[in-house]
């Protein structure tokens, strides 16, 4: 009897852990590019900034995240990230971003921004950082 107990404890915890067969953030696809500015362990750290704030949206269901290339992080979008930091009241100056683009769908029942069940792509999401230092969601849409 403890035995069953077990197991069935065990496979009810690992769905509930799961999704029961929904993507979890290890199963996105995430598409590195080639770089010269930044090395794969940079863009997972923009990556991860991207997948808590991704979490925090009910019912969405990431498929993909892919670099945007190094011609995005050019001297103009970093004075553009640094002016919405600004009008942010915020201190920091920096001196690199980088933008990706992802896949999501939406909602069945929809809600927030969403339109009911249906397929978001080219999402774009902007971070920025000073040199080297932790990587800071700014924007995020189309």
């Amino acid at each position: 009897m403890k035995k069953s107990l077990i197991v069935l404890v065990s496979a009810i915890c690992f769905f509930a852990l799961t999704g029961c067969g929904g993507k979890t953030a290890s199963d996105v696809d995430i598409d590195y590019g080639e770089s010269s500015l930044y090395s794969e362990e940079d863009m997972n750290a923009a990556i991860d900034v991207i997948k808590t704030e991704f979490g925090t949206w009910d019912g969405c269901e990431l498929h993909s995240i892919s670099y945007a290339g190094d011609d995005k992080c050019n001297e103009e979008n970093i004075a553009w990230m640094n002016e919405l930091e600004a009008a942010n009241d915020a201190q920091e100056t920096f001196t690199q971003c980088i933008m990706f683009v992802s896949n999501f769908h939406s909602p069945k029942e929809g809600g927030g921004a969403w339109e009911a069940d249906q397929e978001y792509t080219d999402y774009e999401w902007w971070l920025a950082r000073q040199d080297n230092g932790d990587w800071k969601l700014m924007t995020s849409g189309y």
